[in-house]
């Protein structure tokens, strides 16, 4: 078929950009269920994202440079939600691609240009925790251009793994239910296969690799300094509080990305593998999803955020009382405190 390299197999079905794929793909029922996930989707992580981004602006306490990573996070997770998840909620309501060919290809780049910067975000965010808790590069400022070189990473490495599928490696086809578009895991050969592993490896084993890294280094650090003050109860609780916010932390990334890079890896490596399109839709619904609740435990559980909202929803006037927070990330010292392991332990509190 000359098509193969650049769409999957339509198995009798009518062509994606062409009319519905209902019955052939999957019932129209699923279809609509997954339009009104999308749509719930779309509208969270619109508003909380949005939020993010405009309390971060008004309150000036909340522009520290340790705080750039989550503004990156929240507008890359915004982008997703704009260029993927509504156009899917459009497309699984009218049951295929109703915006043609050129602009699946763009939606697939966007989605995957955005939806990796989130990614490495995370692992970036995770790095900058690292560098100021444990202290591996000694008196070690972390400041301004520091901020920005980590967020600028974030883009400038996504947009280098994904402009190839516009060039002529690998491609941008419709998926699963053929209502959104990402990387041709489809269909096989040196050309597809090359670039899934190596998008693999560069933006998911090494972003995954320093999240471990530095979670791991940073609660073997507040370990240390929990035996030094064992019979502090608040240094065992702020301890046991950060050990449970990485846990939280990493298995949400896997939920998010290894259903994503594993289903697209088996495929792609095992071209006589038979998937049901609706299987094969899930893994990209579950890293849409991430954009409700990526800013719900990284930045909505930072309660110096959560003081500067209330403020803002409040008009100003903080129901709290006086409305004062310590820093988000205060400069680790030497010698770790029972009151400071808390905050130094929780950067963006929690972790």
């Amino acid at each position: 078929s000359p098509d193969s390299s650049e769409e999957p197999p339509n198995n009798g079905t009518p062509g994606p950009f062409d009319g519905p794929q209902w019955p052939h793909q999957a019932p129209r029922a699923m279809y609509l269920s997954v339009a009104v996930l999308m749509g719930l989707v779309v509208v969270s992580a619109s508003a909380v994202n949005s939020l993010v981004i405009v309390v971060s602006i008004r309150y000036k306490k909340l522009r520290s440079p340790l705080n750039y990573i989550l503004v990156n996070l929240a507008v890359a997770d915004l982008l997703v939600t704009l260029c993927g998840s509504s156009v899917s909620l459009s497309n699984n309501i009218s049951g295929f691609f109703v915006f043609g060919k050129q602009l699946c290809e763009l939606e697939g780049f966007m989605v995957s240009l955005t939806g990796i910067v989130g990614l490495w975000s995370l692992a970036i965010l995770a790095l900058e925790r690292y560098l100021v808790v444990c202290r591996p590069l000694g008196d070690f400022r972390f400041q301004h251009r520091h901020a920005v070189s980590g967020c600028a990473f974030t883009w400038s490495w996504s947009l280098l793994w994904t402009t190839p599928p516009l060039m002529g490696w690998s491609s941008y086809v419709p998926e699963g239910l053929r209502t959104s578009c990402g990387p041709n895991w489809y269909t096989g050969g040196s050309n597809n296969n090359s670039y899934i592993l190596a998008l693999f490896v560069t933006c998911f084993v090494m972003p995954l690799s320093l999240i471990l890294f530095s979670y791991a280094n940073l609660l073997m650090t507040l370990r240390a300094a929990a035996a030094q003050q064992q019979e502090s109860d608040t240094t065992q609780q702020a301890e046991r509080e950060v050990t449970r916010m990485v846990v939280v932390m990493v298995m949400a990334f896997l939920i998010c990305w290894l259903p994503y890079t594993t289903f697209a890896l088996v495929v792609a490596t095992n071209k006589d593998i038979t998937i049901q399109p609706a299987l094969a839709s899930l893994p990209s619904y579950f890293s849409k999803t991430a954009t409700v609740y990526n800013p719900i435990i990284y930045v909505f559980m930072n309660k110096q955020f959560q003081s500067c909202l209330l403020k803002m929803v409040c008009c100003g006037s903080h129901p709290r009382g006086t409305g004062k927070t310590a820093p988000a990330v205060p400069a680790p010292q030497p010698g770790v405190t029972a009151e400071g392991l808390r905050n130094k332990g929780t950067p963006s509190h929690p972790v």
